[in-house]
């Protein structure tokens, strides 16, 4: 493994990183940095939480140059909390040099972010929506500057609708510049994309046959609808959680669930996107002070959550769809770190079970009884209590006391079953 120091890169970085604790280089790091510096466009799919954002901004900051007060990298990115936090890691890394980053988002004053524009910004971290107004209705942004354009988390921007958004931006940039593309999972729909705006890019496919990381244990548990809050609640006081993110489907469901774990834990929080942008920000600043121990989430809101002490995500509502879970379980096991995924599952997710163990080469930690998915799929199982288990047997039991709550783990086999 490639370390930091063994790099060509400008002592202040150097010197910048070693404070950051900065030592060895990821995987999509090491593959990156000699493309991004020699100016070739690039698409990368890496594992969430593999150090993509120093992939990205370690070669920036040496490629910029202090003297042109002008910007020269453009970072687009889908959540104000994503725009927050790639900004923040930039100014670490530029901390001893004279490269300046700056972040525009939505839901905080125009004029104040003009105020900075016209100041000094050589990097530019922006929301498509919040540029695509600055571009329309100021003069503030002149993009004649950009060397390298970045789309980080491409695939959640189209997921997002942000496509048209993203086109207009890219369209606007006329001259010659460097893009470059990161995602957790390529979606069709960023070919046409990478076939309009990419020229002979190299392409980083990390992991592709393990999406997962693989520091990443996931753990889950099959209940029925109506214990699936008690099963939470049992949860986060047996097991040793430094921090923890809850998802939820929607707001609504968020609401109901924070109002419940307030009258039972003292280090509660809850962001999703109807918040104002101060508050957002404080509870943003709260949790990465580790001031809140469980944060509520939803999907658009826990987007931008990317601490190194969350130790678990839980999935309170199953995710809809694979790109969902692996961009919510890559909150934890960040970086090599371990980390924990639990999901609680009833009958009317089992189905979706198997393809996800499949596809995301997932070795499940079962808490509880076992369903069998196989049965399942088949539409051979039997419910019983609402609960699928093999035919013609008991629920299987656990080999523990009564009292012991610990996990059971078990391989996941795809073999068919064959039927006389």
């Amino acid at each position: 493994m490639m370390k930091f120091s063994e790099l060509d890169l400008k002592p202040e970085i150097l010197k910048a990183l070693t404070d950051m604790s900065y030592q060895d280089l990821t995987p999509i790091q090491e593959r990156a940095f000699s493309p991004i510096l020699k100016g070739r466009d690039l698409l990368a799919r890496a594992e969430t939480g593999s150090g993509k954002t120093a992939a990205c901004g370690i070669p920036l900051v040496q490629m910029i140059d202090p003297s042109l007060n002008a910007i020269q990298a453009l970072i687009l990115v889908p959540t104000r909390e994503l725009a927050f936090q790639y900004v923040e890691e930039i100014d670490k890394i530029s901390k001893f040099t004279d490269v300046t980053p700056f972040a525009i988002f939505g839901g905080f004053s125009m004029e104040i972010q003009k105020a900075k524009l016209r100041d000094r910004v050589h990097i530019l971290v922006a929301t498509p929506g919040r540029l695509i107004d600055f571009l329309y209705n100021t003069k503030s942004i002149d993009l004649s500057c950009v060397r390298t354009l970045v789309l980080d988390e491409a695939d959640e921007m189209l997921k997002m609708g942000f496509i048209e958004d993203v086109d207009f931006i890219l369209s606007c940039l006329i001259h010659e510049h460097q893009t470059l593309f990161f995602a957790a999972t390529m979606p069709e729909e960023i070919d046409r994309l990478v076939k309009t705006y990419l020229k002979g890019p190299v392409r980083l496919e990390l992991n592709k046959e393990q999406i997962s990381p693989q520091s990443l244990v996931h753990h889950f548990q099959y209940t029925g609808r109506q214990d699936r809050l008690k099963a939470l609640i049992e949860y986060l006081k047996k097991e040793e959680i430094n921090q923890a993110i809850i998802f939820c489907n929607s707001r609504h469901h968020g609401e109901k669930l924070t109002k419940e774990l307030e009258g039972k834990f003292k280090s509660i929080g809850y962001i999703h996107g109807g918040l104002e942008q101060s508050r957002r920000i404080s509870i943003f600043e709260r949790f990465r002070r580790n001031e809140i121990t469980f944060m509520v989430a939803t999907d658009i809101a826990g987007r931008g959550l990317d601490f190194s002490h969350v130790s678990h995500v839980i999935n309170y509502d199953y995710p809809f769809g694979m790109e969902s879970y692996t961009h919510r379980t890559g909150r934890t096991g960040r970086m090599g770190r371990s980390g924990t995924a639990m999901t609680f599952v009833t009958d009317e997710e089992l189905k979706g079970l198997q393809s996800l163990f499949q596809v995301n080469r997932i070795d499940p930690v079962w808490h509880g009884h076992i369903p069998d998915l196989q049965a399942v799929s088949k539409h051979r199982g039997r419910q019983d209590g609402k609960r699928y288990f093999k035919r013609g047997s008991r629920p299987i039991p656990r080999r523990r006391t009564p009292s012991d709550n610990s996990p059971v783990k078990v391989t996941f086999s795809v073999s068919p079953v064959v039927t006389a």
